[in-house]
């Protein structure tokens, strides 16, 4: 698409960075803070509706708003999944009584969200879940199962859980997209999982027989593969501009590292510093090229393995500038603190998992292989 900024734009850009500097600061607590943004109807730019206590904006505006929240270093964002995910997925497939129900509160900032899709069985492979929801009539279904690599479950309010409802059926058949709430003591626990930095953004999520209204479904029972891979195509777009706006703040610092310790004066590193810059603007000239289309399977799958292993490359070279001084913590070891980090070695440690989240390198590959290159699909094994 022919993409540039107009004054429109310029006029949108200011008033949000105004807006950011006057409160960007103002409080800590992740949940006041969505609750800021909603009051000033920054939540749900990019909704196709509005009516919702959201405002509307142009795609342009959307890039404007999303790259001077990053410039701010405004705190990172806990109901971006209601926002970006659920909310154009109820516009798309729900029922006016579930858009009245959820949008709102999403826009207000109120209720957070999580996404139950992955399992241990079934990370990459989304059709071979084998979380069941048995329909309990009159009261709607009751839920069985675990999901892992769920984000911010510890935080949120409700998660949209895929599940099978058809026990006789295999892969992507026999699957509904239900939502269900998370205050559920004794059917629903969550369970932190630690990394490598020592921190915990993901979690287990057991299911225990929870429970789930029958008109929380989306869409129809057994319509839940047509509504997830709907929600996958939202995974895209302006939130990649706006990643990239902090890709370059850690580069820069990577830059300033080098040139302090004196690894810039070797060629090899300065090449390495020289590519890591073109890349990053091929990714940003990259997701402009493809912003607002559609009907592109290969354009997340590309752009998933660019700044993947882009953000992995980044992480071992800013180790590598540190040289041996990256090996040291930056304070003492304690028992009150016994894993500290420095900002570099949690770039590098945090990066490890950047090709495996949201759709390993090897998934993505496929992915472009089979939709895009019309390559026959992968071998299965036998059953069993």
């Amino acid at each position: 698409m022919d993409f540039g900024f107009g004054s429109q734009d310029d006029s949108f850009r200011g008033e949000a960075r105004a807006w950011l500097r006057d409160h960007v600061g103002g409080t800590t607590d992740r949940r006041e803070w969505e609750r800021e943004l909603g009051a000033a109807g920054w939540i749900g730019l990019g909704w196709p509706e509005d009516g919702y206590g959201n405002r509307r904006a142009t795609l342009t505006q959307q890039v404007a708003w999303a790259e001077e929240y990053a410039r701010s270093q405004a705190p990172p964002r806990s109901g971006h999944i209601g926002e970006n995910l659920l909310a154009p997925t109820l516009v798309a497939h729900g029922t006016p009584e579930q858009k009245s129900r959820f949008l709102p509160p999403i826009a207000r900032g109120e209720e957070l969200w999580c996404q139950g899709y992955s399992e241990p069985g079934a990370g990459s492979d989304l059709a071979g879940v084998r979380t069941t929801a048995v329909r309990d009539a009159p009261h709607g279904y009751r839920i069985t199962g675990q999901k892992i690599w769920t984000s911010l479950a510890h935080e949120a309010d409700w998660c949209f859980v895929l599940a099978r409802t058809d026990p006789a059926s295999q892969r992507h058949h026999g699957l509904t997209f239900l939502l269900v709430p998370m205050d559920q003591p004794g059917r629903i626990e969550v369970r932190p999982i630690r990394q490598l930095t020592g921190t915990s953004e993901f979690n287990e999520v057991f299911f225990d027989g929870a429970t789930a209204r029958a008109e929380h479904v989306v869409a129809a029972e057994g319509e839940g593969w047509r509504v997830a891979m709907s929600l996958l195509g939202f995974e895209r777009g302006v939130s990649t501009l706006a990643q990239q706006i902090g890709f370059a703040r850690e580069l820069g610092e990577v830059v300033g590292a080098a040139v302090a310790t004196g690894a810039a004066d070797d060629p090899v590193v300065r090449d390495r510093l020289v590519r890591q810059w073109a890349e990053l603007r091929a990714m940003r000239w990259n997701a402009l090229r493809t912003l607002g289309g559609s009907g592109d399977a290969g354009a997340p799958s590309v752009a998933k393995l660019l700044w993947g292993r882009w953000h992995q490359r980044l992480g071992e070279l800013a180790m590598q500038v540190r040289g041996a001084a990256g090996a040291a913590g930056p304070a003492d070891w304690s028992s009150a603190a016994p894993y500290e980090l420095d900002p570099f070695q949690h770039l590098f440690l945090f990066g490890r998992a950047d090709t495996i989240y949201g759709g390993s390198d090897e998934i993505q590959r496929t992915i472009i292989a089979e939709r895009v290159l019309g390559l026959p699909k992968e071998p299965r094994g036998p059953k069993g």
